[in-house]
């Protein structure tokens, strides 16, 4: 029986999840919930998640979310190749050490910067502070160092000299950032080149089906109904600004 993933593929998460399914074959349906029109807050959806966060994933009558634990409990059940979650208690340390750092060393500001950049002035027409944005993107430069000199240093990949869990958690995080419009690439040559394995070893056609929506979001955001996205402004303000 396939496993049902629960996916708005403008969420890095989401991305991360998909492309391990679909790189290791294993049987999903997927069901789009758009974050955006509120769907992940149906009564349906919550007997999935009852977080109500995507991504989500549905095996018969069992149910999680957590896109981590849910790599992990795909890379069990369906055993696949060692090198995404490896046996090995040190190559193991290393994907874990990464995948503990990354929600507030790298997606806390990548986020920030597509929302500063992107959402708040084409959403909700709201003009960012200058003083802000620069401190963003400070952030979010120095976040991208710790990848390039900590992460990943002289290796092929996070782990070593093979793609891992690690990898596809960290690179969905940088095109979040990079969809907005800011190329974190430029003069970034170790990471653009780490950035161009994970894409070799994931497969280009993969790669650009999971990141189609996200690098089309400058044009998407522009279709939203701003209406919608109302009862969401004073905690955005509140985060963001």
């Amino acid at each position: 029986m396939a496993l049902e993933l629960f996916l708005d593929m403008f969420s890095q998460p989401c991305r991360s999840v998909y492309m391990f399914a679909k790189k290791n074959n294993i049987p999903v349906e997927v069901r789009t919930i758009s974050l955006m029109n509120g769907e992940h807050f149906s009564e349906e959806f919550g007997k999935v998640n009852p977080i109500r966060k995507v991504p989500a994933l549905k095996d018969g009558d069992f149910s999680m979310g957590e896109s981590i634990a849910m790599m992990q409990y795909m890379a069990e059940k369906f055993k696949t190749p060692d090198h995404w979650y490896p046996a090995d208690l040190q190559k193991r340390a290393r994907v874990n050490e990464y995948l503990c750092w990354q929600p507030m060393g790298i997606r806390l500001h990548g986020s920030k910067i597509f929302w500063l950049k992107l959402m708040l002035p084409s959403v909700f027409k709201i003009e960012v502070p200058k003083e802000k944005m620069e401190g963003a993107l400070e952030d979010l430069d120095s976040s991208l160092k710790l990848i390039e000199d900590t992460f990943i240093q002289d290796r092929a990949f996070i782990a070593g000299e093979q793609i891992s869990m690690a990898d596809l958690v960290a690179v969905v995080e940088i095109m979040q950032p990079f969809a907005a419009g800011v190329d974190v690439f430029k003069d970034r040559p170790k990471l653009l080149a780490w950035k161009e394995r994970v894409v070799q070893a994931v497969g280009k056609e993969l790669f650009d089906e999971a990141h189609e929506s996200i690098l089309n979001a400058q044009e998407a955001v522009k279709l939203i109904d701003s209406s919608k996205m109302e009862a969401f402004r004073p905690r955005v303000i509140r985060l963001m600004l």
